[in-house]
């Protein structure tokens, strides 16, 4: 009797199941009826009384507009890395000056007093003019570089070589312009479909809750509208979330600490490839690429270093010259207020504890591991070069198939959805398939924006210039 009295219940509860399944199978229209029911409104969708209103389109982004050009001078007008750059190549042509000014006459005027015990000497710690007198003089000394056989020169140009080094200066902060700006832009397209998915499920919520009123529908097809309801709203929360924090990071690239918001607009087109082909743009970037010309730069003045480092070991010719007065002074030792002298001075270096020969060695070695460097750098263009190439290949092959599969998935919603008006389906496979259809409708905006980005990083790593 037990088992009987639990048998019976649970009969009773499958009864208007089975019963409803038996009369969807009777009632199974064709393919004809099918498409006639999907061009046509049910009327069993629509709440007694009541017709709902359309879904609302998403809202649009608000803010100042923005593509991604202005974003590129935004960056390079306001970002505090160029300034940075620009200043420290404008610091490095003053160096230039200050080596240079070696090979410039120096002109150098005293005035001088003294009072002493008169004819006195010293007798420690100088030698020069060991005599001491009571006079008042002004003069001048001048000294010019006369040679010191290629030394100067050598430095000279091997800071010269250094600061077209520092101008060579790679514009990542494009890159970085641009992948922000994507980034954005991919958060914007996210937040829309979010928007729009809220609207629909809200619209599908409403119908239902009206229907279930008026016992049209089980309150299983009304939790499961609910649950769809509060997923796309929690989809809605994380996308605003994540295009706020897409926007924080735009605003630092491009140089404000403000809030800004923005309404980002797309290129009308994909930005074109650099080249047809990995090999062209690997050729392009040896050519180009800013950091391999400055390390080639830098190379270079440190073969002028060297040179100049071996260029101490040799002479220096200098040439002197004092004239003055003494308008104060004894006559016994001041015979004329007048002097001046010239004269010319070789310096020879002799010995100076095997300095010399370190420095030059030193020099040496430092320009043998530039020129490693510039082959370690090219190695390693060659590899970012074909990554770059396969990322942006790949992704191209990615937006064909994301923008099949909204396609598919618009087809499937569509189809679920007919199904479900006619009764022919439970919610459960029309919230499957308006799942699918979001999933879809993110992929290939993701995939698009993915695109772009991959095609600027590829332009970086050819070294093309906005």
């Amino acid at each position: 009797m037990r088992n009987r009295s639990l048998v019976l219940p649970l009969w009773l509860l499958l009864c208007p199941f089975s019963m409803r399944a038996q009369e969807s199978v009777v009632k199974l229209p064709d393919a004809p009826q099918l498409q006639a029911q999907a061009q046509q409104p049910d009327p069993a969708l629509q709440p007694p009384e009541t017709n709902p209103a359309p879904p609302a389109p998403p809202i649009p982004p608000t803010g100042e507009t923005l593509t991604r050009q202005q974003a590129e001078q935004l960056a390079l007008k306001n970002n505090p890395r160029i300034s940075v750059a620009a200043l420290l190549a404008l610091a490095q042509k003053q160096v230039v000056r200050e080596t240079r000014s070696a090979l410039l006459p120096t002109l150098d005027g005293n005035v001088t007093g003294v009072d002493a015990e008169e004819a006195s000497r010293l007798s420690s710690g100088s030698l020069a003019a060991s005599r001491l007198l009571y006079h008042v003089g002004a003069g001048v000394d001048l000294n010019q570089l006369i040679t010191d056989f290629g030394h100067t020169s050598n430095l000279v140009a091997s800071s010269s070589f250094e600061a077209k080094a520092s101008e060579q200066r790679s514009e990542d902060i494009v890159l970085a312009a641009d992948i922000a700006f994507y980034n954005a832009l991919e958060a914007q397209a996210t937040l829309q479909v979010a928007e729009s998915t809220v609207n629909a499920r809200q619209t599908v919520s409403d119908q239902i809750d009206a229907l279930t009123a008026n016992n049209l529908k089980s309150t299983l097809d009304q939790s499961f509208a609910q649950v769809d309801l509060s997923q796309a709203k929690l989809l809605d929360l994380d996308s605003q979330n994540q295009f706020d924090a897409a926007t924080a990071d735009l605003n630092e690239v491009l140089g404000t600490t403000n809030d800004q918001q923005y309404s980002l607009v797309d290129d009308p087109l994909p930005p074109q490839p650099v080249a047809t082909s990995a090999e062209a743009v690997i050729a392009l970037a040896l050519q180009q690429r800013p950091d391999l010309l400055a390390l080639k730069l830098n190379h270079e003045a440190d073969l002028r270093f060297s040179r100049a480092q071996h260029d101490q070991l040799l002479p220096t010719v200098s040439g002197l010259g004092v004239v003055g007065l003494t308008p104060v002074g004894s006559s016994t030792y001041f015979t004329t207020n007048r002097y001046g002298a010239a004269g010319v001075n070789i310096g020879i270096p002799i010995f100076h504890g095997f300095k010399f020969h370190a420095q030059a060695t030193e020099a040496d070695l430092r320009a043998r591991a530039s020129d490693e460097q510039s082959r370690v750098l090219i190695n390693r263009i060659v590899r970012d070069v074909r990554t770059a190439w396969l990322r942006a290949n790949t992704a191209k092959k990615k937006m064909t198939v994301t923008a099949e599969l909204l396609k598919e998935a618009n087809t499937a919603l569509d189809l679920a959805d007919t199904r479900y008006r006619a009764g022919l389906s439970s919610i459960v496979e029309l919230s499957q398939a308006q799942l699918q259809q979001t999933q879809a409708e993110i992929g290939e905006a993701n995939a698009r924006f993915d695109y772009e980005a991959d095609l600027a990083a590829l332009r970086f790593q050819s070294g093309s210039q906005p």
